[in-house]
């Protein structure tokens, strides 16, 4: 369905955006002219506010924005984590007005990935750095770090809640392999960008996610953490897989591929085989948003870093986007692919946070409030079981070919309560009276507490 076919649209080099960089004015003109241009599949919509008050708005492209429509999956792109790091923000915007203008000319492959696929585009997550990135730049003022931080001078990849030392434990000593729970005061512990950015996470169910960067030119994937992240005051680097590793590689590869020059490996004095690389065995990072996307959330997101120069001048940023094009096409497209469906009882209704595992993969999904979910796997044949509290499981087993997503729907039923079997005690109190009690077999009881075990943490 979402072939790959970079001649079926005309060769697009992006006359309707100029190809320069965009202060945070130009940059909000710029979204809501696309959505001028395209007002029936796009919304601009804000997550929240920096520190220094500019909004984080996203671009959204949908046939029905702002409405999630059941078994249609939701994507994500975020750029200018970094503020310094700029070619992703500029690559989001290119990408905006290609899909609007390509949209309008009727281009079939782009039709079918705005009908079939909700897209939620950030171009720039720390506009009050790119702000001093930008400034700096224009007094010629050099500095590798200026703007990288946010206002209060933090780095926003290294700001998100800690749960890779929670799933570290939990895979060796037995514990939730998913969705993992905040600590209780989490608020008190991000900045306003990072905490705006959980929060959305939190409220769509996102399936794919890409996070734009500069400073080299790789795909990296999870987990960015190492397993033995400090060993005597020093950051250890190691390959550190998630249980969906081979699927990570695949997205990597699929973006360094489509790329111009990506997979060649040899970038800005590194080389990378196939332009991919775990992040943790490229160098260890805690509190990074990649590993809190998958410990926290359905969403498999990975880190792209685009150029060398983290401010490329502006004449190279038409080069830059015909490099990057069709792979942020290819990328999207992903999401398209291994098992989805609808999780219900036996009167139909939806079941929201039903969860679903697949056999050797040691990380579960969650259906989303309307019942639906999204299981991204390679071609092969899985054994998958969707559990609810209350209900009986369900087990079947699919085979995931390598075009569209396999449909599976599971209807659950509720569980049969076991009868109570009756005794008759003496009891004192009521003048040798025997009263009937129900007592249940100590087997039961144990059965009856682990069914009342929660399936996943709070949200």
């Amino acid at each position: 369905m979402f072939g790959i076919n970079r001649r079926e649209w005309k060769t697009n080099q992006g006359s309707e955006v100029t190809f320069r960089h965009h202060r945070y004015d130009d940059l909000v003109r710029m979204l809501y002219k696309v959505h001028n241009e395209c007002p029936h599949i796009t919304r601009v919509y804000s997550i929240g506010r920096s520190v220094k008050g500019r909004h984080l708005y996203v671009l959204e492209f949908s046939d029905y924005p702002g409405i999630h429509e059941p078994l249609e999956p939701e994507v994500k792109y975020v750029g200018n984590m970094h503020g310094n790091e700029v070619l992703g923000r500029e690559l989001l915007l290119q990408l905006s007005e290609f899909l609007c203008e390509e949209f309008r000319n009727r281009n079939q492959r782009i039709v079918r990935l705005v009908e079939d696929t909700r897209i939620h585009i950030m171009p720039s997550m720390n506009p009050d750095g790119y702000e001093v990135a930008a400034a700096a730049q224009e007094r010629d003022i050099s500095g590798y770090l200026v703007g990288r931080n946010n206002a209060n001078g933090v780095d926003l990849n290294r700001n998100f809640p800690d749960l890779n030392t929670y799933i570290y434990y939990n895979e060796k000593n037995g514990g939730p392999n998913h969705h993992l729970p905040l600590p209780d005061n989490w608020k008190s512990q991000v900045e306003p960008e990072t905490q705006a950015v959980i929060q959305w996470i939190r409220s769509f169910n996102f399936v794919l996610s890409a996070n734009l960067h500069g400073g080299a030119v790789v795909a990296n994937y999870p987990y960015d953490k190492s397993l033995g992240h400090r060993v005597r005051g020093f950051r250890r680097t190691a390959n550190t897989p998630t249980p969906d590793d081979k699927l990570f590689q695949k997205l990597a590869k699929i973006y360094s591929y489509a790329h111009g020059w990506m997979h060649q490996g040899w970038n800005c004095g590194d080389y990378f085989p196939d332009g991919i690389t775990n992040g943790a065995s490229w160098y260890s990072l805690s509190k990074g948003m990649q590993d809190f996307n998958y410990l926290h959330t359905n969403c498999f997101e990975i880190t792209l870093e685009l150029s060398c120069d983290k401010f490329p001048l502006q004449g190279e940023l038409q080069r830059e986007w015909l490099g990057n094009r069709e792979a942020l096409i290819q990328f999207l497209e992903q999401v398209h692919q291994g098992i989805k469906g609808m999780v219900r009882d036996e009167n139909y209704n939806n079941l929201a946070d039903a969860v679903i595992s697949v056999g050797g993969i040691n990380h579960d999904v969650t259906s989303g409030a309307h019942g639906d979910y999204f299981r991204l796997l390679l071609p092969g044949t899985y054994t998958v079981t969707a559990t609810a509290p209350g209900f009986d499981p369900e087990t079947v087993s699919v085979t995931v070919g390598p075009a569209e997503p396999k449909l599976v729907n599971f209807q659950l039923k509720r569980s049969t309560p076991q009868a109570a079997p009756k005794r008759r005690i003496p009891n004192s109190g009521h003048r040798g009276r025997v009263l009937p009690k129900k007592v249940q077999p100590r087997a039961a009881r144990k059965k009856e507490t682990m069914m009342k075990q929660p399936q996943r943490g709070p949200a």
